[in-house]
């Protein structure tokens, strides 16, 4: 709803898709009554089919289609030795599978048009890790890289790729049971406050962006700096188990930084032991 809002507001005309076909009509009806151009869609981007037919609708709607914003989600949380499944694949069908096909078939319409346009996909610190999310931090790490690679293929036809880690308060966050392991209360963020990032990297001011990630909701605003990496040490002759052990401690193990999207500090510098187990 945000992010169509902000981009009503900015001119552009929105094909609005949830499955939820009530609550796109909801958001149709906002734009309507601002005196902007929407329609609303109900497709399924959990399959190909589905992805197929909402870019469909969205050409025949308004002769092209020249952003395309990935924002379905869903969380199935659980624990690795609980998580089934149906779990894992419903989270990385409508993230990853629904955010490749949607994002190929409009590239080859946009190449198709010669006009360019912008990819922005929807990514999150849990990719980081997090506590009984590995469908979800999987997505999401897998989606960070598509989002890099496609802003180094696309280039040559104008086309952008950037995301998103939004925060807010949603029906889809309402879900998310991580926090149960923490101390820390989540507060009230209003979703809209990320429409603006949305609306600003799908314009002609975001030019010389792509293949980039920020953080945004609320008061935020952050650069998701690209994976690379750190401290790193060569050998001439390579580098043996005993090598290895012998600059460990002294090189690397200082060098390790907070864990996981909550930014928990290194936790196993006593070691990992099994359940009554202790270091001799």
């Amino acid at each position: 709803r945000g992010h169509s809002l902000h981009l009503a507001k900015s001119g552009a005309a929105i094909l609005v898709n949830d499955i939820d076909s009530e609550e796109a009509e909801k958001v149709v009806k906002e734009i309507l009554n601002e005196g902007g151009v929407a329609k609303t869609s109900s497709q399924d981007i959990s399959s190909r089919e589905g992805c197929s037919l909402l870019i469909d609708e969205c050409i025949t709607e308004f002769g092209n289609i020249d952003i395309l914003v990935n924002n379905a989600g869903v969380l199935k949380d659980k624990t690795l030795l609980k998580m089934t499944d149906e779990d894992f694949d419903s989270v990385w069908n409508i993230h990853v599978k629904g955010t490749f096909w949607s994002s190929q078939l409009v590239a080859l319409k946009m190449k198709e048009s010669g006009k360019g346009g912008s990819i922005i996909n929807t990514t999150s610190g849990a990719h980081f890790g997090n506590f009984g999310q590995t469908n979800y931090s999987a997505a999401k790490g897998a989606i960070a890289s598509m989002t890099y690679t496609w802003a180094i293929e696309l280039a040559k036809y104008g086309i952008r790729v950037n995301a998103i880690g939004p925060t807010g308060s949603t029906r889809m966050s309402a879900t998310f049971v991580s926090s149960k392991n923490t101390n820390q209360n989540i507060p009230y963020i209003d979703p809209t406050s990320n429409g603006s990032l949305v609306a600003y990297l799908s314009s002609d001011l975001a030019k010389k962006i792509s293949g980039q990630i920020f953080g945004c909701g609320g008061e935020r605003l952050a650069l998701m700096v690209q994976p690379h990496y750190g401290k790193t040490l060569k050998k001439d002759e390579g580098w043996s188990i005993r090598d290895i052990d012998e600059v460990m401690e002294k090189e690397f193990i200082h060098e390790f930084k907070n864990l996981g999207m909550l930014a928990i500090p290194y936790p196993f510098h006593e070691g990992v032991f099994p359940p009554g187990v202790a270091e001799d």
